[in-house]
């Protein structure tokens, strides 16, 4: 829940309109007795009503994109490929008896709303202004907050990065010289199932050039990717945002590091199918100076015998204590749950941004040189702490390993969710209705 919690912003809002069954402009109609059906998958289907509102929705969403919509034809197919693998995803979360309660949807829709700087109640006016039925939008919510679960135990807490990777990786970025530069990449993928026959790999290799081809001729590559990508971000133009090398696949690394701005790759042959990458800009980073705080606390603990109010009480209590000139270090470790530290006296060492939970953090960037908090309270129990000293630090290596890290973890888990969706669907009974009109 947590790395769930870390990626929630803006893009909750754009990634339920263009993905969600919501319908723009007006609240869900009743479904008819007889409807046509689009898709069956598995025990589910998806209908023409369900297909048109999630069209719409997308839609609303790319009409202020520069470059213009692809035929409602071409559209409509990678819409529902979409709504299935989004089927296929929620059956999975139902069969492992994955749920999402009211409070943890609450929460999520709250900080949704505070992303947008809004209050709740302005965020609900929002979207209904614009067309989008509330209770329908909450539902919308809990299934992507099942998704990403989902994808989380099937994939994301799967995923392992060694230090043995991370030394190769900043070993190889040395070795090309590209420890700082970072590329802003489109991305286009022509898809090949498992197992597929040597004609069907031909037919994707020729589809591929056809698009390359087009490509090379001048064709927008954002309405292209719209139009053909099999790839998750197809329906963003195929735009992958800025990533270093580590953040790419592996067979991407090369290509990319011999690119110029504006180059259009050759095809990029993977399990998966055959890829097509843009480079549409390059940038370098300097170095990462941070403002390091040297702190010590004092934890208390709540259990069956000591709750809430006696724990603020001891708090204050000591706090007195040392305002009236007892030793910190020394109550600390007398009286302090946190066996990390009590026999420092506390002390918690030289703490970068980020790396203390944000209810810790946000009290030590109130406190003064010297000062003492009132107590305040996390999920690990009741604190009080003091900042002893703060410093400007250049924390370049330590935040270019943990970036090492989190790059390293983010190719993986791409390239396992990409594989781990072609099983889920070859293992499942698909329908694809549309295909057949």
């Amino acid at each position: 829940m947590q790395l769930l919690l870390r990626s929630l912003c803006l893009c909750w809002l754009m990634m339920v309109l263009s993905l969600s069954a919501t319908t723009a402009g007006a609240a869900p109609a009743q479904r008819e007795t007889v409807e046509s059906i689009v898709a069956v998958v598995n025990d589910d289907v998806i209908t023409r009503t369900e297909l048109d509102n999630r069209l719409r929705a997308v839609k609303d969403q790319l009409k202020n994109r520069p470059s213009p919509l692809p035929p409602d034809a071409v559209l409509e197919k990678q819409v529902l490929d979409r709504m299935i693998l989004a089927s296929l995803q929620l059956q999975l979360a139902d069969h492992n008896g994955i749920r999402v309660d009211d409070d943890t949807l609450n929460h999520t829709i709250e900080r949704i709303a505070e992303d947008n700087k809004l209050s709740l109640s302005e965020f609900r006016a929002v979207l209904e202004k614009e067309g989008y039925d509330f209770a329908t939008f909450r539902e919308d919510i809990r299934r992507e907050i099942l998704i990403s679960r989902v994808q989380q135990r099937q994939v994301n807490d799967r995923i392992q990065v060694t230090e043995q990777e991370i030394d190769n990786f900043l070993a190889a970025q040395r070795a090309q010289g590209n420890t700082g530069a970072e590329y802003h990449l489109g991305h286009i993928l022509i898809s090949v199932p498992d197992a597929a026959s040597a004609e069907r790999i031909q037919a994707a290799r020729q589809r591929a050039e056809d698009v390359l081809t087009r490509l090379r001729s001048g064709a927008n590559f954002q309405e292209t990717a719209i139009a053909v990508s099999d790839g998750q971000q197809a329906l963003q133009g195929g735009d992958l945002g800025w990533r270093k090398l580590g953040e790419l696949p592996t067979l991407f690394v090369d290509p990319v590091s011999q690119m110029k701005t504006g180059d259009v790759s050759g095809l990029i042959r993977s399990p998966s199918g055959f890829h097509i990458i843009k480079l549409i800009d390059q940038r370098n980073e300097e170095r990462h100076i941070v403002t390091q705080t040297h702190a010590r606390h004092i934890l208390i603990r709540t259990d069956e015998l000591t709750g809430d109010d006696a724990a603020q009480a001891k708090l204050r209590e000591l706090r007195q204590r040392i305002e009236n000139g007892a030793d910190f270090a020394e109550l600390a470790r007398d009286f302090s749950n946190d066996t990390a530290n009590a026999d420092n006296g506390g002390d918690l060492g030289w703490i970068n941004p980020g790396e203390m939970v944000p209810t810790f953090e946000e009290q030590l960037n109130k406190l003064a040189t010297g000062e003492i908090s009132q107590p305040f309270k996390t999920g690990f129990g009741w604190h009080i702490v003091q900042v002893l000293e703060r410093r400007r630090h250049d924390n370049t290596d330590t935040f270019v390993r943990s970036q090492a890290r989190n790059t390293i973890r983010q190719r993986k888990t791409e390239e396992e969710l990409q594989s781990w969706l072609a099983r889920l669907r070859d293992d499942a009974y698909i329908e694809n209705r549309l295909a057949t009109q």
